[in-house]
C-alpha cells in the first residue's frame, strides 16, 4: 500500500508541474503594470516574428501613440516591416473591473480578453491576418511583462486549430517619462 501511495503523490505532483501559467502567479511583482501609464505618450515596439519551426520570418518596427481619455485608452500602432511593407491597428482598451481590460481592434474578431496582475499582462484574442488570397484566423496568447517605468517585454504564441503555428517577440519601451 505504501507505493500506491507514493505513486499517487508523484502523479498529483506532476500534474501540479503542468498546470499552466495564470496572470495571477505574478500577482506580487513589482514594478506594477498599470496600463493607464505604461501605455500613455509615445512607445517604440522592436519585435520578430517566427513560424512554427523557430525561425524568424519577418521583422518589425512599431511606433505607437497611447492615449486614454474618460478611461477608455487607445494604442495608435504603425508597423514596418523588413520587407518594407506596413500596416496599422488601432486598439481600444476598456477597463472591465478586477484588473481586467476589454481590447477591440480592426482586425480582432470579437473582444479581446485581457487580464492584470503584478507586472504582468495577458492578452487571449483572435486576429484576422491575410494569407493567399483570402485571410485566417488565429488565436494569439499575448504575454507583456513590465521590466522597469520604461521597457516591456512581450512573447505571444499563435494558434491555428488549438495547433502552434508561430510567435511573436517583441519589446515596448516608452519614449519620455
Amino acid at each position: 500500500m505504501p507505493a500506491l501511495r507514493w505513486l499517487s503523490a508523484l502523479f498529483l505532483l506532476s500534474l501540479a508541474a503542468c498546470s499552466p501559467v495564470t496572470v495571477q502567479d505574478y500577482a506580487g511583482e513589482q514594478p506594477a503594470l498599470v496600463p493607464e501609464r505604461f501605455f500613455n505618450g509615445q512607445l517604440v515596439a522592436h519585435g520578430v516574428i517566427k513560424d512554427r519551426a523557430g525561425e524568424v520570418t519577418r521583422r518589425f518596427v512599431a511606433d505607437i501613440d497611447a492615449s486614454w481619455e474618460n478611461g477608455v485608452g487607445t494604442l495608435d500602432e504603425s508597423f514596418t516591416f523588413n520587407d518594407g511593407s506596413t500596416d496599422t491597428r488601432i486598439w481600444t482598451l476598456r477597463p472591465a473591473g478586477d484588473g481586467r481590460y476589454v481590447g477591440t481592434a480592426g482586425d480582432v474578431v470579437g473582444p479581446g480578453e485581457l487580464t492584470l496582475a503584478g507586472n504582468a499582462l495577458f492578452l487571449d484574442y483572435v486576429l484576422r491576418v491575410p494569407w493567399r488570397d483570402g485571410s485566417i484566423d488565429l488565436r494569439i496568447d499575448d504575454r507583456m511583462y513590465l521590466v522597469d517605468e520604461q521597457t516591456l517585454i512581450n512573447e505571444s504564441v499563435m494558434y491555428k486549430f488549438g495547433f502552434r503555428v508561430g510567435e511573436i517577440l517583441l519589446v515596448i519601451r516608452r519614449l519620455g517619462p
